[in-house]
């Protein structure tokens, strides 16, 4: 706003920014304050301290993958051998806590798999075979089991108990003569 001003002989002109008078409608500066930070970091530690303890642990996701993978392997190894008339032979070995197949011939002879899926590996470091269970042999807990698949598939019932680091397990059931696995958390006596 320009006013003009008689002062005298000569007039001054004079530009004048209108302010706001009252404080609370002065610009503010941009930015957080130190209370609204402190709000929010707040807000999002009481956030992750509730959502934390909900997460599973890395071990806990290994040793459910590894069941999970090996209740699929026992499943599959069913169908395939139901479907390919071939003898396919899973080796147990509580020992070393590996899982390996092979595909027996009429000679009495055994190669690799030439199926991918079956040669992978299924149980993840720190998980181990606490022991394996069958009407045949009873309770199994060390040494190497053998496990012929046929053509009807699984030959008899079958029980594995696969352990974490933290006494967390998992119970694989294989049903004969049919494909049926079931997959149980923690160490359960299955019985048919």
């Amino acid at each position: 706003m320009r006013e003009i001003e008689d002062r005298g002989s000569r007039f001054e002109v004079r530009d004048q920014i209108t302010k706001p008078h009252a404080s609370f409608l002065a610009p503010c500066p941009s930015g957080f304050t130190l209370i609204e930070l402190l709000v929010v970091l707040a807000i999002l530690s009481i956030t992750a301290a509730l959502i934390a303890p909900r997460l599973p642990s890395t071990a806990g996701m290994e040793l459910k993958s590894s069941a999970r993978s090996t209740a699929s392997m026992l499943r599959y190894l069913g169908e395939r051998s139901t479907g390919s008339k071939n003898i396919y032979r899973l080796r147990i070995n509580m020992t070393d806590n590996s899982l390996s197949v092979t595909r027996k011939l009429q000679n009495g002879d055994e190669i690799p798999p030439d199926d991918p899926l079956m040669s992978r590996k299924t149980l993840a470091k720190g998980v181990t075979i606490a022991d394996l269970q069958s009407p045949r042999v009873g309770k199994v807990t060390d040494g190497e089991f053998i496990v012929d698949f046929g053509a009807a598939g699984l030959p008899e019932f079958l029980t594995l108990h696969l352990c974490g680091a933290k006494e967390e397990c998992f119970t694989i059931a294989g049903y004969p003569q049919g494909g049926k696995v079931k997959l149980l958390a923690g160490y359960q006596e299955v019985t048919l």
